[in-house]
């Protein structure tokens, strides 16, 4: 399976340059890839609503009205898997890169033997084994994959897990369905169980996901799952 890169970034030369490097480097190590481009925030995330298929991210940190470290935010916040590398001319922003776990910062104008580094580096990251939950469901054994999920809601004795898919009916409990999960699951109410990841917005009585959805939130846990959000994040 080709290895999937995305390259952002507002000037065009320094967009088709980092490219050819890319390309450049997968010829070289022989690693198949698929590599689109992007002369934009807004733009990358247009596409990364309906298609968040990524291994590595070059992004170029000042970019419009949305930089390259507000966008890793965003991204961060849904996937905690995908290798992100800036790309910027100027090395005050390192210190914020931290907060969304980058790999790695590259200066410009980029040298080509630190780029292909640092992108041996990320491939061989990305090729690790994303965490994932194992249920049955409908007689099969099914592999899903935590960023996956969205939300799963209590039935009786049942838990229906919500994914960008499908959905699943798996004889569980709410308590014991979060035992085979990370810290980037939450508990709203009594019975649902949202995804961090893909928490976009929280109110007082809801929360809403990156998908349209929304979940009840039970009452005194507003306080609550947004210090389990702020320390999630800062976890990835």
């Amino acid at each position: 399976m080709a290895l999937s890169i995305a390259v952002c970034d507002d000037d065009e030369t320094d967009l088709q340059y980092i490219t050819g490097l890319v390309n450049t480097w997968a010829a070289q190590a022989r690693i198949p890839v698929s590599v689109r481009t992007f002369p934009s925030a807004e733009a990358f995330l247009f596409h990364y609503a309906e298609n968040r298929d990524f291994d590595i991210l070059l992004l170029d940190v000042e970019m419009g009205k949305l930089n390259g470290i507000d966008l890793a935010r965003q991204i961060r916040a849904q996937d905690s898997c995908v290798q992100i590398v800036f790309i910027t001319g100027y090395s005050d922003f390192m210190a914020e890169g931290y907060d969304v776990s980058a790999l790695h910062y590259l200066m410009k104008p980029v040298k080509t033997g630190k780029l292909e580094e640092v992108l041996s580096r990320a491939a061989e990251l990305s090729r690790q084994e994303r965490p994932f939950l194992l249920v049955i469901a409908e007689r099969e054994t099914i592999r899903i994959f935590f960023d996956d999920i969205y939300y799963a809601e209590s039935q009786g004795h049942y838990m229906l897990v919500y994914t960008r898919e499908a959905q699943y009916r798996v004889r569980q409990t709410v308590s014991g369905l979060l035992e085979q999960l990370d810290q980037g699951f939450y508990r709203c109410g009594r019975s649902f169980v949202v995804n961090l990841r893909h928490v976009c917005r929280i109110t007082k009585s809801e929360v809403f996901l990156d998908n349209q959805s929304s979940l009840p939130l039970g009452r005194g846990q507003y306080d609550e799952i947004n210090k389990t959000m702020i320390n999630y994040l800062r976890s990835i």
